[in-house]
């Protein structure tokens, strides 16, 4: 943490402690209160009150943002180290998804979007400096915002098979975005005019894009209809049937506080038909919302909202009522990159930190305004920027280990040495481990000392399990020719050294250590 502390103030910010207890009146202020759904946890106190555990705390941040007055007073950036709570459905892989942990949160508070990006790239920079001092290789990509709102943020995300999230990358051009808002190129298809209406067909037993892709139906020339309930709205969301929808486009584009996948009787009370069926044409009582690669298609195939049947000849255009066109599909890995054309690979990762820009949405639900230069309410404008303390240590254990155990980095190892006694009962070599321990702790050195009764391979395990990146082996053959024996965990190398210079040695050894990722 005291790495997190110091790159914060670096960059201006000051520490503060914010209740995790929090009352639900301003999280309904700012509309979270259902957003937020059962990733929260709620309790009433025994007057029925009700509140919440705190999830993040823009809300909270925004209210106390109430009390500056004047522009004069701003920029301001405010940040605590905290616990969270959050009531995740599979709570999973060690650190990485708990239901408390802690978090670095800080919020950023500016008269005008000039201060706003000032702040976010500071944080930005602050965010690379202490992923690099945690020896983490983190990639900033694109990201959505969900339910945190505003308009830009950036995910700080960290390749690893272990990742739930993945990331579309171009090794051309940098391009880098998390699947919930990456975009490509989309390869121009060329249709025929197809008949002047759709034409209506037999499709016994069909209920996949696959199966009526075998029927002669490519699925490329195919349009899949999934129903969504948004916002208790029973919507048509339509993309190509070789593509799939990515749920979280969705919700983003259409502000939605709550999406679900349509019941199977609530799309045949509407609609008519059984899934697998389900069509567009000539629906024009329910809302049907389009992705961006569908417009201008013509001689499509689709479901005919009867069982068994479809239709071919389908100008999307012509035959369906669209109304709106978005960005819904979710881009594969081989795609063309958006900006160069070149192929995306698509990587596991680990989210470690999200900083976002949040505008004035919750300034303006909480009534958060200054006065500007001209005498002028304006609403402050927020950032918001997010690192997951555990979940940052946990990444450096997926990304830092061998057969052995871990491989911690200096800077956040739990001791830098470990001093290990062969033989407990060598008076000589526990003299000697000890003034070692005695000199070393006087050097600042954060050493640990191994003097329990057991084997000395025991301890080996036991220190390379644990990760302390120096090992420092005692015994008495070394003894008797002045010398100890000196193993890094990172390489496994070892050598022996002078008695009289292994605390020089050693702290030369770390601070080289310490440097390759500080600098």
């Amino acid at each position: 943490m005291k790495i997190v502390e110091d790159e914060m103030d670096a960059i201006g910010g000051q520490e503060v402690q914010m209740p995790t207890l929090q009352p639900s009146a301003i999280w309904k202020e700012s509309g979270r209160w259902d957003s937020m759904g059962e990733i929260m946890f709620r309790l009433e106190d025994r007057h029925g009150s009700e509140s919440a555990l705190g999830v993040t705390a823009e809300e909270i941040f925004a209210t106390v943002a109430n009390e500056i007055s004047s522009y004069k007073q701003l920029p301001q950036m405010w940040y605590q180290i905290h616990t969270k709570f959050r009531d995740e459905a599979r709570p999973k892989s060690g650190l990485l998804r708990v239901r408390e942990f802690t978090m670095k949160d800080a919020y950023s508070f500016d008269i005008n979007e000039e201060g706003l990006s000032d702040a976010f790239d500071k944080q930005h920079q602050a965010y690379l400096k202490i992923f690099k001092r945690l020896d983490l290789a983190v990639i900033p990509v694109e990201a959505s915002s969900g339910n945190m709102g505003g308009s830009d943020s950036i995910e700080f995300m960290v390749q690893a098979p272990s990742g739930e999230d993945d990331v579309l990358l171009c090794t051309s051009c940098g391009y880098a975005a998390n699947i919930e808002k990456a975009i490509s190129r989309v390869e121009d298809v060329t249709d025929s005019a197809g008949p002047d209406v759709p034409q209506k067909f037999a499709t016994p037993g069909i209920r996949t894009i696959k199966a009526l892709a075998k029927a002669g139906h490519a699925a490329i020339n195919q349009i899949k209809t999934m129903v969504y309930v948004i916002d208790e709205q029973l919507t048509l969301v339509l993309v190509r049937g070789d593509q799939f929808i990515n749920e979280q486009k969705l919700a983003d584009v259409t502000q939605a506080i709550l999406i679900r996948p349509a019941r199977r009787e609530e799309t045949v009370k509407f609609l008519g038909a059984e899934p697998g069926s389900l069509g567009a044409v000539g629906v024009e009582t329910l809302p049907v919302f389009a992705d961006f690669s569908l417009r201008g298609r013509t001689d499509m195939s689709t479901g005919a909202n009867e069982d068994d049947f479809h239709f071919s000849g389908v100008d999307i255009e012509r035959d369906i009522q669209v109304d709106d066109w978005m960005d819904l599909r979710e881009v594969q890995e081989g795609e063309s990159c958006i900006n160069c054309g070149n192929s995306l690979n698509r990587v596991s990762t680990i989210e470690t930190g999200h900083i976002f820009k949040l505008g004035t949405k919750y300034a303006e639900a909480f009534g958060a305004k200054v006065l500007d230069a001209n005498g002028s309410n304006c609403p402050l404008i927020m950032g918001s920027y997010g690192i997951g303390i555990e979940r940052a240590m946990a990444t450096i254990v997926e990304t830092h280990y061998d057969d052995k155990g871990i491989i911690w980095p200096v800077s956040v190892a739990p001791f830098h040495v470990v001093i290990t006694i062969v033989q407990m009962k060598n008076a000589e070599s526990v003299q000697v481990a000890n003034e070692l321990y005695e000199g070393m702790t006087n050097s600042g050195i954060d050493v640990l000392i191994d003097d329990r009764d057991a084997r000395a391979g025991v301890k080996f395990a036991d220190a390379e399990l644990i990760g302390i990146p120096v090992r420092i082996t005692v015994g008495p053959k070394g003894i008797a020719d002045g010398v100890v024996e000196v193993t890094t965990r990172k390489n496994s190398e070892t050598n022996l050294i002078k008695i009289k210079d292994v605390i020089s040695d050693v702290s030369d050894l770390l601070r080289a250590y310490s440097s390759s990722t500080d600098s």
